[in-house]
């Protein structure tokens, strides 16, 4: 399918190549030109150029360019009609008809579907909420969350009634049928083929992209017995949470303007905030903070505060966000609010102003990992001492700027009481060490053709690590050898795993973005290719027993006819029986 050449045309004439990119990236304006940092890999120094009189855009420090079109295809990572039919919507430009061939398959209609869907959600769960069923509700929002309607409104929380199938029928009756509905996750398919809304009797909380389109939701219980306490959307075509960033529509002015983002862990920790006035946060919506949410918050500012629960859990999260920010070349800060008060209590209790002067005492996040690191230990004794600094050298050789690594070594070693010499020297053999373990060319982690087994434990290490985790490990070289996904499955295996719930962020934070970007989309499916991890494993397993049985047969291909191998082809012949035996189903 394409769209005939004079639309596209059109929409090449009518996308201003500068206003679409500055949807995305700081630009500021160099001459003939417009400078800014690009998107499309980590730098402090701006290479990224775009030129608005001939149209493209190129950046010197990794050499991708192209046209407007290109940059939305990679930007967003669609193909070229997808790329057209953003930017004529962008623009207001009336989309034709494809010209269509035959198989050919309108994913943007699929994700306008899903998108209307959602809309029509969003309009029926404010609708619910403004009922007069839902009076307790809206009492409970002013009283107990302290929002007011204003903030309600334009964080469009809705309600989601306890009935069956209300949002359902409301869905059917604008023309969607049950394949659309289960896809758009608004909807549940039962064992027995019944449909119901997923979301019944919520407090509901719509996810916008940042151009401010609804995609997923999240539903908070309103009763004490209620579970889970959170109801989120499951990921669909239109929906990644571990790309996407709560209320990023919304404030992504301020972060522009002001240069930093404020971060916070949930929906109501920046419901607060937010309604305190002009501040520019955003929220991870509970989950962990992931190297494509840093990404993406790149393209706004190179500062962030992190702004987490001061509780153990909390600062800990704080810690890992932390290095995962400056690893994306962000300077960070963070906020160590008084013990028991997340933002949301905070904020309510003690009022704005408060929490800006909060803001104004955040620390850099390397004195804030040495006071965690040393506090509650003896410093004045040797073994304590060596821990402390065997974690802090760790940290160090994460820090991708020399000069910062030098600064944090002189404060490691006044904390440590130690030699600056000693410490800077250990720190620097640290980095080495590091970039030798993670050369800058290498092996591509995922790529080229993957099987059905491989896409099944790559989605299940996403969804399901506690199941998977366990099979992928009893995985050796020799069944990996010629797999695509080889690299990824040795890389799971090196990474230490205290959680197996923790792996999904562990190993996003080691992958370049091509390669999370390849896991995410396999991620993204609906349900893996193969849902038996074993099953998988087994599979594999019997790739390699087929590799070598392939080779011992082309081993004794080669000794036939010839003379005094005999003893040769008695063990090539017994090593090919071995193998059969192997590959027996009751063996595999």
């Amino acid at each position: 399918m394409k769209f005939p050449q004079p639309f596209i045309d059109e929409v090449r004439a009518a996308a201003d190549i500068v206003t679409v990119i500055s949807d995305y990236v700081s630009l500021r304006k160099a001459g003939t030109s417009y400078k800014g940092l690009c998107p499309f890999h980590g730098e402090k120094s701006p290479s990224f150029n775009v030129n608005r009189d001939r149209g493209f855009f190129h950046c010197f420090g990794c050499g991708v360019g192209g046209d407007v079109f290109k940059f939305i295809e990679l930007k967003e990572q669609v193909g070229f009609q997808d790329a057209v039919r953003q930017l004529a919507q962008r623009f207001g430009i009336p989309v034709p008809e494809m010209e269509t061939g035959d198989g050919a398959h309108d994913s943007a209609a699929e994700r306008e579907s899903l998108l209307k869907m959602h809309e029509i959600a969003t309009a029926y769960f404010r609708e619910q909420l403004e009922s007069a069923p839902a009076a307790r509700i809206r009492q409970y929002l002013l009283e107990e969350r302290g929002l007011t309607p204003d903030t309600v409104a334009r964080l469009q929380i809705g309600y989601a009634p306890p009935g069956r199938d209300t949002l359902r029928q409301r869905l059917v009756k604008s023309g969607f049928v049950p394949a659309q509905l289960v896809a758009s996750g608004l909807i549940s398919r039962r064992d027995d083929g019944s449909e119901v809304d997923r979301f019944r009797n919520r407090l509901m909380v719509p996810i916008a992209r940042d151009t401010g389109s609804v995609i997923a939701f999240g539903g908070r219980a309103l009763e004490k017995d209620q579970v889970p306490k959170y109801l989120n959307s499951p990921e669909t075509a239109l929906y990644n949470k571990s790309r996407t960033l709560y209320g990023l529509n919304l404030t992504k002015g301020e972060i522009r303007k002001r240069g930093f983002a404020i971060v916070v862990e949930g929906y109501f920790d920046f419901a607060q905030v937010f309604q305190a006035g002009g501040l520019p946060v955003v929220a991870t919506c509970g989950t962990a903070l992931t190297v494509p949410q840093a990404q993406h918050l790149r393209r706004f500012a190179s500062k962030t505060v992190l702004c987490y629960d001061p509780d153990s859990a909390g600062q800990t999260a704080a810690g890992r966000s932390s290095e995962l920010l400056v690893g994306e070349g962000f300077d960070v800060n963070v906020v160590r609010l008084p013990e028991g008060m997340d933002p949301d209590t905070f904020v309510q209790r003690r009022g704005g102003e408060a929490f800006v002067q909060q803001l104004k005492t955040s620390r850099p996040y390397l004195d804030f990992l040495l006071d965690r690191a040393a506090a509650g230990q003896d410093l004045s004794r040797d073994e304590p001492r060596r821990e402390f600094l065997r974690t802090m050298l760790g940290v160090a050789a994460r820090i991708p700027d020399p000069a910062t690594r030098d600064q944090f070594a002189d404060r490691l070693a006044h904390k440590a009481r130690v030699t600056e010499e000693v410490v800077r020297a250990e720190i620097r053999k640290a980095a080495a060490a590091r970039k030798t373990e993670l050369p800058a060319a290498r092996a591509p982690i995922v790529g080229g053709h993957l099987r059905p087994a491989e896409r099944g434990l790559l989605w299940g290490l996403i969804h399901q690590p506690e199941r998977v985790l366990t099979s992928v490990l009893t995985l050796e070289d020799a069944d990996l050898e010629g797999l695509s996904s080889s690299n990824l499955f040795k890389l799971v295996r090196e990474i230490p795993v205290d959680d197996p719930a923790d792996l999904p962020n562990l190993l996003m934070e080691r992958l370049s973005t091509e390669e999370a970007r390849r896991l995410a989309a396999i991620a993204s499916e609906a349900a893996a290719p193969v849902l038996d991890a074993e099953s998988s494993v087994r599979s594999l397993k019997r790739l390699k027993y087929e590799r070598q049985l392939a080779d011992v047969q082309r081993e004794i291909d080669g000794l036939q006819g010839r003379g005094d191998v005999e003893a040769d082809l008695v063990a090539l012949l017994q090593k090919k029986l071995e193998l059969g035996r192997l590959l027996a189903p009751e063996k595999l």
